[in-house]
């Protein structure tokens, strides 16, 4: 019986050492999992943090990359002034993306009203125009003028030519094209939508005057076949053009006769006296003057002539105006007066007079004086110091981009060129 107990004790004894054993077994392998999980956790974790910081490194400069790219597509526009529906105008402007164009285009803007620019950058250049672009009350289209238009407008200043000598005669029969097939579609145009069309017309239409200063009832002295021609008498063709749809069509017509321009925004390789001159002076070549630099010349300052072209355009003055600064200056004078102001210490080199170059020019500005109450105020100095400013940007920026200028056209071979024609 005894026996039995003490069998019975260590039974019992054995079986809760088992367990306990089977117990802190168990604990030990529920450690050992929850360690190794643990520790696989951990180690996912130092992989997880590992990838996030390596992927943050490739995407941090993609951020900033981004970010720049919402910095420069939040455009800042110049100030615009609030207009009622009644006085909000929707204006055209053909050419607006050159010199004048562009030019009229920030005040017509800033004045606000709704501005469509039309421009097939044979001359002009979209970076005259980019600071409007995005803008509610701006729209630019690449378009050649040559072809129809469609579109619905209270006002159209039609711009579109070359207007530097070097440009026409590139290509002379774009040049009577742009001015005659493209006055007509500006005019239809102004027939269909009851617009009122302003010519940009020029002081070339006076050739090379025999009457001095040259008034809006003087006739002209125009070469027909000359170098210059193209311009000329296309100009003088829109100017009848323009007029044979007043009177038959009862379209109102402006006719601003523009005198030389200079400014801001010109393009620096027009090949025109300002853009010479000062291109020269700044880089220490040689200013250019063709023949002895007595004929003369009269500049006016883009902001001026723009003045005048909107006082014209809202006026009832519908037969010819003159636009220019009466200050004559002869060639010569002109040279010596850029070469001072820019400090310069180029030589001026004299070459053979071109064909057909005008003797004399000096617009008599009486008519817009007194019917548009205009008259020029930027003094010739100040004008020039600011197209100074601007042409040594130009070129400051050029060099930091390695600009490459393009190429001078070549000549157009017979039965060719690389524009429609």
């Amino acid at each position: 019986m005894m026996k039995k107990r003490m069998v019975w004790l260590i039974t019992g004894i054995n079986r809760r050492m088992m367990k306990l054993l089977i117990a802190l077994a168990l604990i030990a392998y529920v450690a050992s999992v929850w360690g190794t999980y643990a520790n696989m956790r951990s180690l996912q974790e130092n992989g997880e943090l590992k990838i996030e910081k390596k992927i943050e490194e490739v995407i941090a400069p993609l951020r900033e990359k981004i970010r720049d790219l919402e910095v420069s597509f939040t455009q800042k526009y110049p100030p615009v002034k609030f207009l009622s529906e009644k006085d909000r105008k929707r204006i055209l402007i053909t050419g607006g993306a050159g010199f004048v164009g562009s030019h009229l285009a920030d005040k017509l803007m800033m004045d606000g009203h709704e501005v469509t620019v039309v421009d097939n950058f044979f001359t002009g250049r979209k970076r005259n125009v980019e600071h409007w672009i995005g803008h509610e009350n701006f729209e630019l289209i690449n378009h050649d003028v040559v072809e129809p238009l469609y579109i619905e407008v209270d006002q159209i200043y039609h711009l579109a030519s070359p207007a530097s000598p070097p440009n026409y005669m590139y290509n002379p029969i774009k040049t009577l094209k742009t001015n005659t097939i493209g006055t007509l579609n500006m005019l239809g145009l102004a027939k269909r939508v009851g617009a009122r069309l302003l010519l940009a017309s020029t002081s070339e239409v006076y050739g090379d005057p025999e009457v001095h200063p040259q008034s809006e009832d003087y006739w002209g002295h125009v070469n027909p076949i000359g170098p210059r021609a193209c311009y000329d008498e296309g100009k003088r063709v829109a100017e009848t053009m323009c007029y044979a749809y007043m009177k038959q069509e009862g379209v109102e017509v402006r006719v601003a006769r523009i005198f030389n321009t200079f400014g801001p925004r010109m393009h620096m390789n027009d090949g025109r006296v300002v853009s010479n001159f000062i291109l020269q002076a700044l880089q220490g070549e040689a200013l250019t003057v063709y023949g002895t630099g007595s004929q003369t010349r009269a500049f006016q300052y883009v902001s001026d002539l723009v003045n005048g072209l909107v006082a014209l355009m809202n006026s009832n003055v519908s037969s010819p105006v003159n636009l220019g600064n009466p200050e004559e200056h002869t060639i010569l004078e002109f040279a010596k007066l850029i070469k001072n102001l820019v400090g310069s210490r180029s030589q001026i080199q004299f070459l053979q007079e071109a064909q057909d170059d005008p003797q004399r020019r000096k617009p008599d500005i009486r008519k817009a004086k007194m019917l548009l109450g205009w008259d020029p105020v930027v003094p010739l100095e100040e004008g020039l110091n600011k197209t100074i400013h601007y042409f040594g940007r130009e070129l400051e920026y050029q060099a930091n981009n390695q600009y490459i200028p393009k190429p001078k056209p070549a000549r157009i071979k017979k039965g060719r060129s690389r524009h429609n024609l």
